[in-house]
């Protein structure tokens, strides 16, 4: 199989948590850089990173990269990469395109030069005036930046949030990559206890249990590149078995979720079931002031409401003090929480022991982090 050059890619500020997660799947040659996890596998790879993937968006070949100052160099670096490899003479290839401090700004006419330079090579591979474009589908970017041209083929459609289980959609609800993600950073594991008093439609509870049972976010879902004649099927076959028999569905799980929003809960109840994973969260319909986490040492993870009205700003600020309450009741337990609130930790009650920005959409959030004791190691 050849050696493919693939790029994870990766919300703003979560690129170093892709990286840890391609570590840990057995990926040691990683760079990171912005929006981007680079890193060097083969057709196995893509299935793999595609299923298993909690934080990326999507996983990319990297067809080439080159400078392209003016429209001849880049239809005629374009025309040099190996698009036969990949696209069947009825494929359909869409180009996407991005400009960023480049001199070939106008985003539409460089799309336009990428197409036709990959026409003018397959036409040369497939002795063929004319293509259908019928067939699988392959989506190109071409991402100009200081005036070097990225292209990339996109394995993965619908982003990789896009886990399959989500059919309601409640306002404003979390992407599942940025749930899994503050998972992560808590360093939370499936023998502790996670509560979320703001559950919304579930989905940090129900990224837990995928985590906690170590099921691959994208085992419900299909991918484009499951279509393509150039990614032999049985190796999607193994990527997929090999998931089927990683999961772990026998660790007990301690996941409790509430919201004082009844259609939220029934949002998430629904997602749960839709995932798998019914009987495995207890969801209430609470107000977060009513909400008593059970046992020792566990995990309140949590996206509480923003307030972009003014007139929410005081709930806000009252929800706040709310949960720095429930803190002072609860001292072996850690709280988690992603907010833009700037005097979230004076409302709080105390300064967090690390805080991160992160990006929720395009809100500009810190993730709080107030760090309770480790469990005690059994012995």
């Amino acid at each position: 199989m050849p050696e493919l050059q693939l790029i994870a890619t990766a919300p703003m500020g979560l690129e170093a948590i892709v990286a840890r997660e391609l570590k840990e799947l057995g990926y040691h040659d990683v760079q990171v850089e912005n929006g981007r996890v680079n890193f060097t596998g083969d057709y196995k790879d893509i299935c793999r990173c595609n299923l298993w993937l909690r934080t990326s968006d999507r996983i990319l070949v990297k067809m080439g990269e080159f400078p392209a100052k003016t429209f001849d160099e880049l239809f005629e670096g374009t025309k040099e990469l190996p698009w036969q490899d990949w696209i069947p003479a009825n494929g359909e290839f869409p180009v996407e395109g991005r400009s960023h401090h480049s001199q070939l700004s106008s985003v539409p006419a460089c799309q336009g030069i990428v197409k036709k330079a990959i026409v003018e090579k397959l036409k040369q591979s497939y002795h063929t005036e004319w293509f259908q474009e019928n067939g699988p589908r392959y989506v190109i970017e071409v991402n100009l930046l200081k005036d070097v041209a990225l292209l990339t083929l996109d394995t993965t459609g619908p982003a990789l949030h896009k886990r399959g289980y989500r059919k309601l959609v409640t306002e404003a609800p979390l992407k599942e990559t940025m749930a899994a993600a503050l998972l992560q950073i808590s360093r939370w594991n499936p023998s502790r206890p996670l509560y979320d008093p703001c559950c919304g439609s579930g989905t940090i509870l129900i990224e837990a249990a995928l985590l906690g049972w170590n099921i691959a976010p994208g085992l419900r879902r299909s991918f484009p590149s499951e279509h393509w004649p150039a990614i032999p099927e049985e190796l999607w076959s193994e990527a997929r078995e090999e998931a089927f028999d990683a999961v772990q569905d026998d660790q007990p799980l301690q996941l409790t979720g509430s919201d004082i929003d009844p259609k939220a809960i029934e949002v998430a109840k629904a997602a749960a079931k839709s995932a798998g994973l019914a009987g495995e969260i207890d969801f209430q319909v609470l107000p977060a002031s009513k909400a008593h986490p059970q046992g020792e040492y566990g995990c309140l993870i949590t996206n509480p409401p923003y307030g972009e009205r003014l007139s929410e700003k005081t709930e806000v600020e009252k929800l706040v003090r709310t949960l720095g309450h429930t803190a002072n009741q609860l001292p072996t337990w850690s709280f988690f929480a992603l907010s833009p609130t700037k005097q979230f930790e004076h409302y709080f009650g105390r300064k967090a022991d690390k805080r991160r920005k992160l990006f929720n959409g395009r809100i500009e959030c810190q993730y709080y982090q107030f760090l309770g004791p480790l469990p005690p190691r059994r012995s």
